[in-house]
């Protein structure tokens, strides 16, 4: 039960640093840095794995075929299995196995008693957070058990998340320097999820990329698109990039680096008119339209904490976000100023995030996590970035616009003036990287002009 309690604690701390506020000094709470909570979860790994192929027995005839060769599948289905879990967290664990037919696969399985546990942990929740409205009542905190309810059921249907992987690597085939591992549907139940093995380091692991000529910077690039192509061109987002959930490796084919996302049970699908609404906001404040910002901050539910809401999805102080938030990177004393007066602005945010969109939550936490993964590499809000979320923009908001009409001219129009902005984007790039270049360029002459000559 301490768990579960912890568990919370931690979901309300992402609800903060969701504001952009404690984004950088919060530290993630892992329920499983406590040893207790391990303890029999090895040996239960086998008696689940076998307790879902048996299930698949109760449907099938005694004695037929079919039965023998599911029969067969539990006592015969891996050659080797590493008891030591790669990964664990309050859900599940993963496990590194080989089948006799000499596949390495990841099967990641369900703790014991988790599903009817579930039920229970929601009740303490909801419990805690009217007990936190009695003592506090500014702040509003039920959104948190709302969102519980809806996510907590598909995230422990396993079959569910390997849906949701098959549908994001097809939807992101083009991506050629992303990875999702192939799930064997065939050993996979609700509580058992079989998938291809790929190794790789941690997304926030400088030394693993540095030990493996690996370019932080365009790993950091990579992510960006991903994410952006899921959120403003598809609308279909995952919502749990923590970085044991997004590793890093070089192709074994092609030597190129590649991202490896994995854990694809939380998935937040955005309707038509908030993606297209969250597109033209990204687009405002990319380019510093504050009329705009306004109005499609109050259009996604902000109200009169507009302001506040452009600060909590870019992480940026008001004065930043009026100057223009690619026009320069935050500062530390940017950074410290934020920290300092989160506590101010508490009800404030509370208050926002329960009249915000449900779907904004989740993308509220994913912002978080992916700012905390450019932080750990020290790439955070870099030009390039602003650059890609506003190509996907501009491609989404043109192919919404071009179903929107039957004119042939009408869509010619557009396709046009998407081709026009996207090359405006790419020649401020072309230009940024030249000013880049000689900045170097002058850097290492006054070095040279330092250094005494040799002899």
């Amino acid at each position: 039960m301490a768990r579960r309690a912890l568990k919370l604690a931690s979901w309300t701390g992402m609800a903060l640093a969701a504001s952009g506020f404690f984004l950088y000094s919060n530290k993630y709470l892992d329920p499983n840095d406590f040893g207790a909570v391990r303890v029999g979860r090895a040996v239960a790994t086998t008696a689940v794995i076998s307790y879902d192929y048996l299930t698949s027995l109760r449907s099938v005839p005694y004695g037929s075929e079919e039965y023998l060769q599911l029969l067969s599948k539990i006592h015969d289905l891996f050659m080797s299995f590493d008891d030591t879990p790669l990964g664990a967290a309050s859900v599940a664990q993963v496990h590194k196995a080989v089948l006799h037919d000499g596949r390495t696969v990841a099967v990641k399985v369900q703790h014991p008693k988790v599903q009817a546990q579930s039920s229970k942990d929601i009740l303490l929740m909801e419990v805690l957070v009217l007990a936190v409205k009695q003592l506090f009542p500014e702040f509003e905190f039920m959104w948190l058990v709302d969102e519980a309810k809806k996510n907590l059921p598909l995230e422990l249907d396993f079959l569910n998340e390997g849906r949701n992987a098959e549908r994001v690597a097809q939807m992101l085939k083009h991506i050629d320097f992303l990875k999702v591992p192939r799930i064997y549907w065939e050993l996979s139940t609700k509580r058992v999820l079989l998938m291809e093995f790929v190794d790789g380091g941690q997304v926030n692991d400088r030394d693993y990329m540095e030990k493996n000529k690996i370019d932080v910077n365009e790993i950091s690039r990579h992510l960006g698109k991903i994410y952006s192509e899921m959120i403003f061109v598809n609308g279909f987002v995952h919502c749990d990039p923590h970085p044991g959930n997004v590793l890093v490796r070089k192709h074994p084919g092609t030597g190129r680096a590649e991202i490896v996302l994995l854990d694809h049970g939380l998935y937040q699908v955005l309707t038509e008119e908030f993606r297209l609404d969250y597109c033209h906001l990204w687009q405002s404040l990319i380019w510093t339209d504050m009329e705009r910002v306004k109005k499609y901050s109050q259009r996604l539910g902000a109200g009169d904490l507009y302001p506040l809401f452009a600060c909590m999805l870019t992480a940026r102080s008001w004065d930043s976000v009026n100057r223009g938030i690619s026009q320069a990177p935050v500062t530390a004393t940017e950074d410290s100023e934020i920290r300092n007066n989160a506590a101010n602005y508490l009800p404030e945010i509370s208050q926002l995030l329960n009249h915000v969109p449900r779907q904004m939550l989740l993308i509220f936490k994913t912002n978080d996590l992916l700012r905390g993964i450019e932080a750990a590499l020290g790439t955070r809000a870099s030009a390039s970035s602003f650059l890609n979320m506003s190509r996907c923009c501009i491609r989404a908001l043109a192919t919404h616009k071009k179903k929107s009409t039957c004119s042939s001219f009408r869509r010619a129009q557009i396709s046009f003036s998407e081709a026009f902005d996207l090359w405006q984007i790419n020649l401020h790039e072309l230009i940024l990287r030249v000013k880049g270049l000689k900045l170097a360029s002058w850097i290492l002459a006054f070095l040279c002009w330092l250094l005494p000559t040799p002899y």
